[in-house]
């Protein structure tokens, strides 16, 4: 695989490896996930592209962040990510999209990911069962409601709020441009 292989590429054969290599079956990770059987058997195909919300439970069910599906397996930690190293991915569903700005290192690490949500859309995430992070969400430009489990945030620009993926988390966009912010991601398992 290239450096620049697209995370729709790449999305695919990285589902199916990493279910391999837990030694799960396409029903196993389907009852893991929520998700039907079917469902995972054409994503790893390539035949269908998953959802920001699809592919965060699949990737949830194994234990990985969405940004581990995204790009190649991790090798020695690398101190710099270029521009032109990003993944980029946008959500078929929402147009949301997402680029991964960190370079790629420990799965313990501090992960940053830019996204930019288009107006009118929201994208919303089940509280994480396996692998969880303490966020910040730092807004740069746009409007942003962002809602963590019973709790509402109006976010403007500058305002930087901070959620965990223990509970459900939702980013809306009622605002008329686009709503570009910052996920600062700390994992821990």
């Amino acid at each position: 695989m290239s450096p620049h292989t697209s995370p729709e590429n790449l999305i695919p054969q990285r589902v199916r490896e990493e279910r391999m290599r837990r030694g799960l079956t396409l029903d196993q990770l389907a009852t893991q996930a929520g998700v039907s059987r079917a469902m995972i058997s054409k994503i790893e195909r390539g035949e269908s592209s998953p959802t920001a919300v699809l592919l965060s439970r699949i990737a949830d069910a194994m234990g990985l962040s969405m940004s581990a599906l995204m790009r190649e397996p991790r090798s020695a930690p690398t101190a710099i990510q270029r521009v032109q190293e990003q993944q980029q991915w946008t959500d078929p569903a929402t147009g949301y999209i997402r680029r991964l700005l960190s370079p790629p290192g420990d799965a313990a690490e501090v992960e940053i990911v830019a996204v930019e949500l288009p107006p009118g859309q929201t994208v919303s995430f089940a509280a994480s069962a396996t692998l969880h992070s303490d966020d910040q969400i730092l807004l740069l430009e746009g409007q942003l409601t962002l809602t963590s489990g019973a709790t509402v945030y109006e976010l403007q620009p500058g305002d930087c709020a901070r959620v965990s993926t223990h509970e459900e988390q939702s980013f809306g966009n009622g605002g008329t441009t686009a709503a570009r912010y910052l996920v600062i991601k700390r994992h821990f398992r």
